[in-house]
């Protein structure tokens, strides 16, 4: 039996104008939806994420809890759930998958909560990292039915900075030449490798290394931190990867019809009760960005919370302290 449901948009057009005959969105339900129909808290998945992991984010007695709300938790186009370059078929497989934004995304998921599930309103999106980009993404593509969001190290457009370290990434993957342009007979192995080998020097602060704090995670030594996340890695298909990786360096909720690249229109027409969660060791998701961002959110805030597990402080239980941190923001943004 599977742990998830599908929901299949026929004939979808993409922002970039290509038409996918069949975009499957794969995605899990927890509670009971109201008879109001507006106790629905959206859950995105983040870059590596699933439904799965979602579930680290709620549960009994938490702020987001299925006894009281109707969660959807809803994985991201390239994941390897929903609709990806390794479970397309022909003529949109492997690399020929085409290009697919955050508000190509937003779009499905808007169809899949709205039409198929029957809400009539949502009480919240949130989430972590690509997550939390999509949180903004829905308030500002779909203002009047979103009353709340929580992003936590995440932006309203991805940064410059932020496309720079992901082209390092994508330039260790795509140096392997069994990588073959996207068009490999056999998983490029070391290029996974080396992958994931980069990102690890970005997902964690300066001070985490420093203080040798990969301890805390059954590591005795930065080397085998790193050889840990090469061997996640190896799990993933390389053209998922980077198919989920270019949709996160294309992230701007401004970048549609709607607001015409004009971000601070974009920002200010988020009507959403908001607070932005930054970590003030985070090397991508900067807490300056998310400053400048809150500036021109009409309902916005901004709360930086201090860690040097950067990045990876919502991951997983790394720092238990800060779910006590997300929760009560949560219980803010819904009271």
């Amino acid at each position: 039996m599977s742990d998830h449901s599908e929901f299949v948009l026929h004939g979808f057009r993409l922002q970039s104008g290509v038409v996918l005959p069949k975009l499957v969105l794969a995605y899990r339900t927890y509670g009971e939806l109201n008879g109001a129909r507006d106790n629905v808290v959206v859950l995105p998945t983040f870059y590596t994420g699933s439904h799965i992991r979602n579930e680290g984010y709620f549960g009994p007695g938490r702020t987001v809890d299925p006894e009281r709300h109707f969660i959807v938790s809803v994985n991201l186009i390239g994941n390897g759930y929903s609709s990806s370059p390794s479970n397309t078929p022909s003529p949109f497989a492997g690399s020929h998958f085409p290009v697919v934004t955050l508000y190509d995304n937003v779009r499905a998921q808007y169809a899949l909560v709205t039409s198929h599930l029957g809400a009539r309103s949502i009480a919240l999106v949130t989430g972590w990292s690509m997550a939390g980009c999509q949180s903004f993404q829905w308030a500002a593509q779909f203002p009047e039915l979103v009353r709340a969001i929580v992003p936590y190290c995440a932006s309203a457009r991805t940064s410059v900075h932020n496309r720079v370290f992901l082209e390092g990434v994508k330039a260790a993957l795509e140096a392997d030449c069994r990588f073959d342009e996207g068009n490999y007979l056999e998983s490029p192995v070391e290029g996974l490798k080396a992958f994931g080998r980069v990102y690890a020097g970005w997902a964690y602060s300066q001070t985490f290394f420093r203080e040798g704090m990969y301890r805390k995670l059954g590591f005795e030594t930065a080397e085998e931190l790193l050889l840990d996340w090469e061997s996640d890695h190896l799990n993933w298909d390389a053209n998922d990867l980077l198919s989920k990786l270019d949709t996160w360096q294309r992230g701007d909720i401004s970048d549609n019809e709607l607001y015409h690249k004009d971000l601070g229109r974009a920002l200010s027409s988020i009507t959403a009760r908001t607070i932005i969660i930054s970590c003030s060791d985070d090397l991508y998701f900067r807490p300056e960005d998310n400053e400048l961002e809150v500036a021109h959110i009409p309902h916005g805030r901004h709360d930086c919370y201090r860690s040097p597990w950067g990045h990876c402080v919502a991951s997983g239980r790394n720092d238990p302290d800060f779910h006590d941190y997300l929760d009560s923001r949560i219980r803010e943004v819904l009271d």
